[in-house]
């Protein structure tokens, strides 16, 4: 729907003429600001990238991500094209691996690790897994912070105050000791590297969405809100919440980058996904233990890591700047 204004003006002879224009809808608004911003297309374009390789990577060959292959151990890159290019044409000092052993019709496009396991196919499992850590972790600390944070700025008084020292109490305490004790006790796996993260993760979201309700509560339509003696829980999920959608969506997409670093990080010092799993920093823990020799195992994953990182921020900035409506005004 696009909305219509009128306006009068007069032309140079003094003659008054109506005119109108156009107000676009504030999403279509939303989406143009967002694809003015070119780091955040350049971020979507990448997570997408790296989605379909972390849904449907795995069946572009033949290999299973726990495959062992004692006759391929340590075989570097090879991608059929490319290899002509002299790169990624499984040589190592000069040296072809893949005619010594015989595999001239072979193809490892990542190279394989100690074990002779696909790389390619490990690493588009271990994006599958941070994936679904980071993204389930974050809509469990949407679900919990938001409802959180809502019940404490309504209420206030004696409920906000104990809510909010229950909060002070979890942030006194930093979040990867938290993590890390948590994960120590579940024992490491999927399930417990997840209920860890929502532990420590659902306190910012909490408090900014009770920041905003402290404020909006006493604002016209909720008074009215109440006065019509409407439930409370409508008030808080259908007067309230619509107007913090921005912040909290702005806010959701940013934990997903830091859920990720938690989740590669854990993995990284060996409290993350047991093997034979994988995820992004169990992959470039493996290669760091065999970064002299073969450097491509560590600087495969590393790279791919850091772009994902940059593009999961960028997008979250072009969020912010899209829907907030000072930069918006600017």
């Amino acid at each position: 729907m696009v909305y219509e204004n009128r306006y009068s003006f007069a032309n140079k002879d003094g003659i008054y003429k109506d005119d109108a224009f156009e107000v676009n809808p504030s999403w279509k608004e939303t989406l143009i600001i967002f694809g003015k911003n070119k780091g955040a297309i350049f971020g979507v374009i990448f997570v997408l990238f790296m989605g379909v390789l972390a849904i449907w990577g795995p069946k572009f060959n033949s290999y299973t991500y726990d495959q062992v292959m004692m006759d391929a151990q340590n075989m570097p890159p090879r991608i059929p094209g490319i290899e002509k290019l002299g790169v990624f044409n499984g040589t190592i000092k000069g040296v072809d691996m893949y005619q010594m052993k015989g595999m001239e019709d072979t193809y490892f496009w990542f190279g394989t690790d100690a074990l002779g396991r696909d790389l390619f196919t490990r690493f588009c499992q271990g994006t599958r897994i941070s994936f679904i850590v980071a993204i389930v972790s974050a809509v469990l600390c949407l679900i919990i912070g938001v409802s959180y944070g809502l019940i404490a700025g309504y209420f206030g008084g004696l409920v906000d105050n104990f809510m909010m020292r229950v909060i002070e109490i979890i942030n006194g305490v930093p979040s990867l000791v938290i993590v890390s004790l948590l994960v120590v006790v579940l024992q490491p796996g999927l399930k417990s590297i997840i209920i860890a993260m929502v532990i420590s993760g659902w306190t910012d979201m909490a408090r900014l969405v009770r920041a905003n309700t402290l404020r909006l509560k006493a604002s016209e339509y909720v008074m009215a809100s109440k006065t019509l003696g409407t439930m409370i829980v409508k008030i808080l999920f259908g007067n309230i919440l619509p107007n913090l959608l921005s912040s909290v969506i702005v806010m959701a997409m940013m934990t997903i980058p830091g859920a990720i670093f938690m989740e590669a990080f854990l993995s990284f010092i060996g409290l993350g996904i047991p093997a034979p799993q994988a995820s992004l920093g169990s992959l470039i823990n493996d290669g760091y233990n065999h970064m002299m020799m073969y450097p491509y195992q560590m600087i495969i994953p590393s790279v791919f890591f850091a772009i994902l990182m940059v593009s999961l921020n960028l997008v979250g900035d072009g969020l912010r700047d899209a829907l907030d409506p000072k930069q918006r005004r600017a």
